[in-house]
């Protein structure tokens, strides 16, 4: 097991998570980043808007697996699992 793979799939996790929930803002909402942002903290939709920036790692998973760069595909997923560890405490508290 190679950790630097591993780490390298976790970052490229959070970044698609990261540009996928930005992008889903920029395209579907219409308000800015930042206006938006804090009306899913007030109505509570914080978690929605996570779990459907996590959709764009999907591709960063399946495109590591087709390249055969499995370590990596592992660290997307632990960042996937993270980030639904943060929706369920969001969801939760």
């Amino acid at each position: 097991m190679n950790k630097k793979e591993i780490i390298i799939g976790f970052m490229v996790g959070i970044i698609a998570n990261t540009i996928g929930t930005l992008l889903y803002i920029l395209i579907f909402s219409d308000f800015g980043i930042k206006a938006t942002y804090e009306a899913a903290v007030q109505q509570g939709h914080i978690g929605s808007l996570l779990a459907l920036g996590a959709i764009l790692n999907l591709v960063a998973f399946f495109g590591f697996l087709k390249i055969r760069r499995d370590e990596r595909a592992k660290g997307v997923l632990i960042a996937t699992v993270l980030t639904a560890l943060v929706i369920v405490f969001y969801k939760v508290f």
